[in-house]
């Protein structure tokens, strides 16, 4: 999920949710899975969906994955399941060939990117972590798919800056998923948007952020989601303004939202 060290520090904020407040005061039982992020009222309703459709269906790499990743003490940052089944379908119902991916953190969402590739697609992965990327490598390998990855270590922008330098590069990319440091989304999506090519897509992760995007300035939240909350607030105005982009917002995960270029 993210990759700036501020955020890996404040995960573990975020992690002890056993229960938690709402807009009255009232408390909400957390689902216990690793990377439960979903906004069903139900938690039996969404453990349902993953014991009926997702679980079953699971890549064993994947499921190996996910099981390393519990044990990682940033284990919330993690790509949910369901999330990462919906973007292994998408890739294949796009075609998509030439992907990028910011924010890598186990590599969870990497791997069921790269699994949905064709043998010669590509995933330039970009993470300022190496070691929680080195941490799930070893699943990416056993999948037989660590071919189709090339990942940097360090901050997204100098990246994205110097393949724009490069005119070579633009409008080259089929999709790229953003799950990083929320308060850099606009800054990615200007860059992005040069580097997509007309027709691809742009995922950004996390835009319903925890449900707090419709809760009261006053209402009770944890110092990291209340930090990054008017991040989130403004990236969603900015991408419903941008006639550069067809957008879709999914409540899969933490709240998912797509942007097809058409500009």
């Amino acid at each position: 999920m993210a990759t700036t060290a501020t955020e890996a520090a404040k995960a573990a904020d975020q992690q002890p949710a056993a229960a938690q407040a709402n807009g009255n005061g009232e408390q909400k039982t957390r689902h216990s899975e690793v990377g439960h992020k979903s906004l069903l009222k139900s938690d039996e309703l969404y453990q349902y969906i993953l014991d009926t459709s997702v679980y079953p269906r699971e890549p064993e790499s994947m499921k190996e994955l996910r099981e390393v990743t519990a044990k990682h003490p940033w284990n919330l940052m993690t790509t949910s399941a369901d999330e990462g089944q919906f973007l292994n379908m998408l890739i294949k119902l796009i075609g998509a060939k030439k992907t990028m991916e910011i924010g890598v953190y186990t590599g969870y969402s990497l791997l069921a990117t790269a699994l949905a590739l064709p043998e010669d697609g590509t995933i330039l992965a970009m993470d300022i972590n190496r070691e929680n990327y080195e941490l799930g490598l070893p699943c990416i390998e056993k999948a037989g798919v660590a071919h189709k990855i090339d990942f940097r270590e360090g901050p997204a922008l100098p990246l994205l800056d110097d393949l724009i330098a490069d005119e070579k590069n633009h409008g080259t990319y089929d999709f790229v998923f953003v799950d990083a440091d929320k308060d850099n989304y606009l800054n990615y999506h200007e860059r992005l948007l040069k580097l997509v090519k007309i027709g691809g897509l742009i995922g950004y992760d996390n835009t319903l952020w925890n449900g707090s995007v419709v809760l009261p300035d006053d209402a009770p939240m944890r110092k990291y989601i209340r930090y990054y909350r008017d991040f989130v607030l403004v990236l969603n105005k900015a991408l419903a303004a941008d006639e550069r982009v067809e957008i879709c917002q999914l409540p899969v995960g933490d709240g998912v939202t797509l942007c097809r270029r058409v500009k």
